[in-house]
């Protein structure tokens, strides 16, 4: 980026990078650079091109080189929440890649390249949060893909080779406008209305209000006690945020 340019952000050295390596459960060597207001892809990283995950999460990428291909070993990218407007066409090289994430960016249609359907073993896509209009039909020769986040776009239709992905379990495509889910908005969540109740202690109370707390309460364990019914609704619990390690952020991240 030209010097005087657009956000200059932190510089990463090589120290920092090595110190920012984890060692994680299942033995994954994971590069943890998430939130440190890093504007470009530091180079230095080409020293730890052997690492098996990398977490770019919350910085202020705009850009990510096509230096990304000598990451050979990657299985896990985490890039949501930056500034990024197109991904390189070098990115189609991550064959080993099974989870990437770029959702809250700025990707347009036009900056999905046409190699992202290279990356034949991706089980997870998160592309929610982006400004797209559509998705490449292409897509659907991602046979391997479980999770796949379309939600917070500007999708109109989604593609009958992606719907009839053979694998997919999970696939968020709320907040778009398809004429398949224009409906009214869902009821309020009781349950959760009921909890909302209890943030307040006892002695704040009048006698008054306190009974009606209590008897909300023992509302809430009779339902807490019934056995749920079979529900026809899809779950997304890794499509509807980020990711699972942002839980600390969340509130931030929605009002984002």
């Amino acid at each position: 980026m030209p010097k005087g340019k657009g956000p200059q952000g932190k510089r990463i050295t090589l120290k920092v990078a090595k110190n920012s390596v984890r060692v994680l459960f299942n033995g994954r060597r994971r590069l943890e650079l998430s939130k440190m207001g890093i504007a470009v892809f530091p180079k230095c990283l080409l020293e730890l091109a052997d690492v098996e995950e990398i977490d770019l999460s919350r910085n202020m990428l705009r850009k990510i080189p096509n230096i990304i291909e000598k990451f050979q070993n990657l299985m896990w990218l985490d890039l949501h929440s930056n500034q990024i407007d197109e991904l390189p066409a070098a990115i189609g090289t991550l064959r080993n890649l099974t989870y990437l994430n770029l959702c809250n960016n700025k990707l347009t249609t036009k900056g999905l390249p046409e190699e992202l359907t290279l990356l034949r073993n991706l089980r997870t896509l998160n592309l929610g949060l982006n400004c797209l209009e559509s998705i490449p039909t292409t897509l659907g020769s991602l046979k391997e893909l479980i999770e796949l986040g379309l939600f917070d776009n500007s999708l109109t239709i989604i593609p009958k080779s992606v719907k009839k992905l053979p694998k997919i379990e999970r696939m968020n495509v709320k907040r778009n406008p398809l004429p398949e889910f224009a409906k009214e908005d869902e009821p309020i969540d009781t349950i959760k209305r009921i909890e909302s109740l209890y943030l307040v202690e006892k002695k704040d109370l009048c006698n008054s209000c306190l009974q009606t707390c209590q008897g909300e309460r023992d509302e809430l364990h009779k339902l807490e006690d019934m056995k749920p019914g079979p529900s026809d609704k899809p779950s997304f619990p890794s499509l509807t945020t980020p990711n699972s390690t942002a839980m600390d952020n969340q509130e931030e991240w929605r009002i984002k």
